[in-house]
């Protein structure tokens, strides 16, 4: 049996994160991944929001991806657009740019890191105790690790095998979506029916097209076939279009579900198998791989003895309300998308709401992850929210903030004077950075903020204190975050 402290189930833009974050705080990590190469079939979601962005800048990866896609506005709310580029960040923007793309890029990352996958093999079942979880795989073998971490799907055989229930709503309504060649198809063809939106679109200057069509049927199940996806094509458009070749075929519904807890004992949960919801607002591979680096250093803090097993604890408080929210939103926009005279009516007037500037920046917040905000308690505005990525005055000259963070380590960043703080019994494991800021302090949503002294800044960019010119508090947000204080 190989042991491991950390495997992961799934090699998914979730797996590969969180395998990511756990390499650079030097633990040692695997994945089982069921596909022997990472190879996906279909171009499944369409581009990440500009927190993602920013998580891949704060690891300095981002320039991978803005290189290969497209920087868009992506925001928006049921197919209403969501102009998010007069918020105060860097990545006022999406970016456009395939999920077969993405993951690329981030296995590359992952094998820069060493991380070892075990490829064509699935997670079958498992057994936990005091000390750690045995995992059973397919075509044999098996691992043992401290903990594991399901992040194999909505299907989470993890969750599933972990006894994890899994409540939320049933579909309402079944979708295909597909890749093929449709020779006597428009360029591009978009239209609402009743039970929702239908939309076959080119992929380049041949035939080769995509489509997602709603089914006119009752909500169905289970694998679909070539003449589920012609019969569909016909029923929308009256035509086939000449349906050829097709080379990837799946069904997708509306169906919202959240695991009722993130964690039991040993086994955690992150992305589809923690949440699956509608596509709509393309949310899902985006708070995925922000649940990746909320986990990884509280797990690796933990797993080397840093933290207690409670800081777990942490992850599915701060994320579950996060993915909560993304439910409700996902089924809102799915009512408002469908095509009849009445729903057509309160699409319209929300459009009209979501053109004022409060409604606008509100919305554009929330779908772009840029307003998540983790409640740490009262105070300062900054307080549980993204650090800016603003740029920084030091002695080496000037920085931008994200570069700080670059090796996920937590950061102590001094702006004001640095002999009113004290982080002695925490300086092995804080970064500290005296630094002058002279711009102004705004965030999305909330606007212009009082400039801080000083703040300490958690591995995944969201501030954990905010210092007015003393100290106070300090030590005990350094003692909650980054493990008791060392007596060396």
């Amino acid at each position: 049996m190989t042991n491991h402290a950390v495997v992961i189930a799934g090699a998914g833009p979730t797996g590969l994160m969180l395998a990511a974050e756990l390499a650079l705080a030097r633990v040692d990590v695997a994945i089982v991944e069921r596909r022997v190469d990472q190879e996906l079939a279909g171009l499944r979601a369409g581009g990440l929001h500009a927190r993602t962005i920013e998580v891949l800048d704060q690891r300095g990866i981002a320039e991978r991806f803005l290189a290969e896609g497209k920087l868009l506005q992506v925001a928006g709310f049921a197919l209403i657009p969501l102009d998010i580029s007069d918020f105060p960040t860097r990545r006022n923007h999406g970016l456009g740019l395939t999920q077969n793309h993405i993951e690329r890029l981030l296995a590359a990352w992952v094998a820069e890191l060493s991380v070892p996958i075990y490829r064509g093999r699935d997670v079958t079942s498992l057994a936990q105790d005091d000390e750690g979880v045995d995992i059973t795989l397919s075509h044999g073998g098996s691992l043992r690790a401290r903990y594991l971490v399901g992040c194999d799907g909505g299907r989470s055989v993890v969750r599933k095998q972990a006894g994890i229930d899994f409540p939320g709503w049933e579909p309402s309504v079944t979708y295909l979506i597909a890749e093929a060649d449709l020779p006597e198809a428009p360029a591009s063809d978009v239209r609402v029916g009743e039970r929702g939106i239908n939309a076959v679109g080119r992929l380049g200057e041949g035939a080769r097209a995509r489509l997602v069509l709603v089914e006119p049927t009752v909500v169905q199940s289970g694998e679909p076939s070539l003449e589920d996806l012609r019969r569909t094509l016909v029923a929308v458009y009256g035509r086939d279009f000449g349906l050829r070749d097709v080379t990837w075929l799946s069904r997708f519904s509306d169906a919202a579900r959240q695991a009722a807890r993130y964690r039991a004992g040993r086994v955690l949960l992150a992305g589809d198998a923690a949440h699956i919801h509608s596509p709509a607002g393309g949310q899902g591979l985006n708070i995925g791989v922000q649940d990746a680096v909320n986990l990884g250093w509280k797990l690796a803090q933990v797993v080397r003895g840093i933290s207690p097993d409670s800081l777990l604890d942490t992850y599915h408080s701060e994320r579950h309300p996060v993915a909560a929210r993304v439910l409700k939103n996902t089924l809102a926009q799915t009512a408002l998308g469908r095509g009849d005279e009445r729903t057509k009516a309160l699409h319209e007037r929300m459009a009209e709401l979501l053109k004022m500037e409060e409604p606008r920046k509100y919305y554009g917040g929330m779908m772009s992850g840029l307003d998540v905000h983790y409640d740490l308690g009262p105070g300062h505005p900054l307080l549980g929210r993204r650090m800016p990525d603003v740029e920084l005055s030091t002695d080496g000259g000037p920085r931008q903030l994200f570069t700080l963070l670059h090796a996920a380590r937590p950061l102590l960043l001094n702006l004001g004077d640095p002999d009113s703080l004290d982080i002695a019994p925490w300086a092995e494991r804080v970064r500290w950075v005296n630094a002058h800021y002279a711009g102004a302090w705004e965030l999305p949503v909330l606007g212009a903020v009082s400039a801080p002294a000083a703040v300490l800044i958690r591995p995944d960019g969201y501030v954990a204190w905010v210092g007015t010119g003393t100290d106070d508090g300090l030590h005990q947000a350094l003692g909650t975050w980054f493990g008791p204080p060392s007596l060396g």
